[in-house]
This record gives C-alpha cells, structure tokens and sequence, in this order.
C-alpha cells in the first residue's frame, strides 16, 4: 500500500483507540492522560503493534499539541494579571526552584554524572509540565478554584525561567565559550522581554487586528499569530511554549473569550497527540533499567513539589485543601524535562539521562493524574478539615467565568 494510506489507517485506529481510552476515562473518573500514555508506549518502537508510517505526523502534532495547551492557558488570564501574580509570587518560584531542582542536581551526583549533567536533571526534576496541568486543571473542573491563580504563578515563573535556563544549559552542554553562551542569554532575555511589553502595552492593539465576531478569520488569525510567535521563539532558544503563552496573555477581550471557544476542540485533539506521541517516541525496553532509580527519584520530587506547592497556596491564604490541591496539583512533569533531556544526551552527556528522564516524565504524569484527585476524595477532605465543607469557602472564586 501506499505511504499515505498506511498513515491514514495507522492514524485513524489510533484516533479510534483514544476516544475509547478518553470515554474509558471518563466512565471511571479519571483523567485520560495516562492512558494516552500507555496507548503510545504499545504503539511505539519497542511496543506490541508498533506504528510505521505516523511517527512524522505524531511528531508534528505533538509540537503542535504543546503549543495549543499553553495558548489556551495564556488567554485565561490578562497580562496585568501575569504581571501581577509574578510580583505577589516571586518567593514561592524561588522556593519551588530550591525544592525541587536541589533534589536532581544531588540525585546525579550520586549517580557520579558530574557538573552537567547535574545542572540538566536539576532543570527535568524543577519543571512541572503546563501542559498536563493545564489539561488535568479542565478535566477536574478547577479553573475558577481560588487556588488556581497560584498553581497558574507557579507555572508562568517556570516557564519564563526555562526561557533563560535553556540557552544557558545549550551553552554548557556543547562547551560554548563564555562569551558565545552569554550572546544566547542575552538574545533570549531580550526576546521575553519585547514580547512582554507588547503584551502590556500594546495588548488591547494587538486584539484589534483579529474580527471577535468573525470565527473564521478569528481561528486563523489566532493560530497563525500564535505559531509564528512559537517558531520564532523557539529559533533564538527561548522555548515555543513560553512564545505560544506569551501570545495568548497578549490577546484579551473578546477576542479572547471567542478564541478559547473556537480552539478547545483543537487544543484536546492535539494535547491527545502530544501524550501519544511521547509514549511513541519511548521504547520500553529502555526503562526498564532506570525504573527504580525515576521511581525514586519520583517520590522526592513529588512530595517536595507538593511541600513547595502547599507553602505557595498557604502564603497566598489558601485554605487547608486548596493548598493541598496546588501541592498535589503539580506533580507531574512532561515537555521541558524532555527537551532539557534532548539537548544534553543530543551533546554526548550521559546516555542514561534520557530513559531516566523518560521514565520520571511516566511515573510523574501518572502519579500526578492521581494525587490531583485525592483532595475530591471525602475521606481525604475529613482529614484534612475534619469536615466535609469546613475549607469550601476558599473553594471557588465567585465569578462564573475566568478572567481573560
């Protein structure tokens, strides 16, 4: 058959086979995340029904799935806001940062890696992955819960530090000097920086260009401002992800209310692909070596990111399960520690740091698509509380849509 007609058919049961995985989900009350997880892994190299033909087009729409996810987590809120909550939150991102990138950077000097290698498990055990808790966010119905907010400070100060941690790491990695590694710092700083302030003051201008009223040229505008701004982000090694959310804090108004209507459905095809994918790419064999070390490691890092997380929501007076929630909400890592793993084993650095990587990506997206739950839990809620509705005043925000 021909190479088109084989991707058709590969593409399509596999389309198949997660809407089953998502209604699966669904009927038992859990987020789908690990199970499109697992579906990637049987069908990946080194899998039971490995795929031939699709790997391309899982790749492209994996890109594509990040993007998407972290747009959409921009145009929630305003770029006031943005600036706002980093102002209110610069003490939790410093604590987070001590939390959880100490733990990696000690991990690999137990494992005798050395400097480097430390620095780039460091940044794998630091991230939490927007993606997945910006999808596990909407699964459980928490956008408009008061702790949300700080989970969202959390990850925008993450995110914006991954655009200077990265060009620093490229430098390290590939034995720049240093005046080469500070030109890619200073590029990338200067890059945020102009897209922040076109966010703050010319925001309302930007929106201007795009018909709110007109779907069509509103879906288009937004998705080709937003890949553009990606690409170019990505070109200077600022990160896509940050140029994609950057671009949906810029949007507000009704532009961007419209907007996030007319892209969810695009946002949970593609985010579906980006899990799929990165179980794709990993071939299981591979883990099983490092399963133990990543598990470990998984649960040092999951119960300081809930340390980090709950001291956040408690300084911000979250009530006792809201600080839980944005604790627990945080776990799961995904595409920063996966690049931040690429570009070192892609530079000759510790070949075991990409299965590990992998490996804890697994473990910490599954475990967290759990912990997340467990504050819904009534035995969790007593206690915590000692009743079932002593914390619910610090539940919810009192407006029936988000700020965008």
């Amino acid at each position: 058959m021909h190479d088109t007609t084989i991707l058709l058919i590969e593409v399509g049961a596999l389309l198949l086979a997660l809407s089953l995985l998502a209604r699966l989900g669904n009927r038992f009350g859990i987020s789908p995340i690990p199970l499109y997880l697992l579906a990637g892994l049987a069908f990946g190299s080194g899998g039971a029904l490995p795929l031939s033909a699709s790997s391309e087009f899982f790749e492209v729409g994996s890109e594509i799935g990040v993007i998407l996810l972290l747009v959409m987590l921009g145009l929630e809120y305003s770029a006031a806001e943005l600036v706002g909550s980093l102002k209110r939150s610069k003490l939790a991102g410093i604590l987070d940062a001590l939390f959880n990138a100490l733990p990696g950077a000690a991990f690999a000097f137990l494992l005798g890696w050395g400097p480097i290698a430390a620095l780039a498990l460091a940044g794998i055990t630091w991230v939490s992955s927007s993606g997945v808790i910006a999808k596990l966010l909407r699964d459980l119905g928490r956008i408009g819960n008061r702790e949300t907010p700080v989970i969202l400070s959390v990850l925008v100060i993450e995110d914006l530090a991954m655009a200077f941690y990265l060009p620093v790491l490229s430098a390290v990695v590939i034995g720049a000097g240093i005046m080469q590694g500070a030109i890619t710092l200073a590029i990338a700083v200067l890059v945020v920086l102009v897209i922040l302030l076109i966010a703050l003051r010319w925001g309302r201008l930007l929106s201007r260009l795009f018909p709110a009223e007109h779907a069509e040229a509103l879906l288009l505008g937004v998705l080709g401002l937003t890949m553009l701004v990606a690409g170019i982000a990505d070109r200077v090694n600022v990160s896509a992800a940050v140029g994609a959310f950057l671009v949906g804090i810029a949007l507000s108004g009704p532009v961007a209310h419209n907007a996030v209507q007319l892209l969810t459905p695009l946002r949970d095809l593609f985010a579906a692909i980006f899990f799929v994918f990165f179980g794709l790419a990993t071939d299981p064999a591979d883990i099983w070596p490092v399963l133990v070390p990543a598990l470990g490691l998984a649960a040092v890092t999951v119960a300081t990111k809930a340390a980090s997380g709950y001291l956040a929501a408690r300084r911000a007076g979250i009530g006792k399960l809201g600080r839980w929630r944005t604790g627990l909400s945080l776990a799961p890592r995904g595409e920063f520690s996966i690049v931040i793993a690429g570009l070192a084993v892609g530079a000759g650095l510790q070949p075991q740091l990409a299965p590990l990587a992998t490996a804890y990506v697994l473990v910490t997206v599954i475990v967290g698509s759990i912990t997340a739950r467990l504050p819904d839990a009534g035995w969790f809620r007593r206690l915590v509380s000692g009743s079932t509705g002593q914390d619910g005043q610090f539940n919810q925000i009192p407006t029936s849509e988000p700020s965008a």
